[in-house]
């Protein structure tokens, strides 16, 4: 062996250069699995095989009569623009409580070949919870009376 491979600084500079490689190659491929493609339900059906190999985002509103909850998975219908993709929900955490017939829905997952979105993540937003009240109507929420400090 030559002087300069016995070293401990050349070691150090060697073991230095393959660390940083290793958490280079862990973020750029962690990078890219965990990438998600934001697609309509339409551009979804056109993909082809592409779809199958991408983590993606799809919006639509609830179809109602759709859900069907099991504990903390749900299986539903996606409506967007008179297209429809039936989502099977299979996540840490339930459903919110804004995901309910109408609303406004957003799965975060994979194309199966099935033609069935499977999401891991849901998020759902009701589009008339802050709508005004009807007239002649009761109003829901914390209606609870505030105190006010007296002097």
């Amino acid at each position: 062996m030559t002087t300069a491979t016995k070293s401990p600084a050349f070691k150090f500079i060697i073991a230095g250069v393959l660390i940083v490689a290793t958490i280079s190659w862990l973020a750029i491929s962690g990078q890219r699995d965990t990438k998600s493609y934001y697609v309509t339900i339409t551009e979804l059906n056109s993909m082809g095989s592409k779809a199958y190999s991408r983590n993606l985002r799809v919006a639509g509103n609830v179809q109602p009569g759709s859900i069907n909850r099991s504990g903390p998975n749900a299986e539903f219908t996606l409506i967007e623009q008179g297209k429809t993709l039936r989502v099977n929900y299979t996540g840490a955490e339930p459903p919110p409580d804004t995901f309910k017939d109408d609303a406004q829905a957003l799965a975060i997952g994979t194309f199966g070949r099935d033609g069935t979105f499977h999401a891991t993540q849901l998020q759902a937003k009701c589009a008339s919870k802050y709508a005004p009240a009807k007239p002649g109507t009761a109003p829901t929420g914390n209606t609870a009376p505030v105190a006010t400090a007296k002097s």
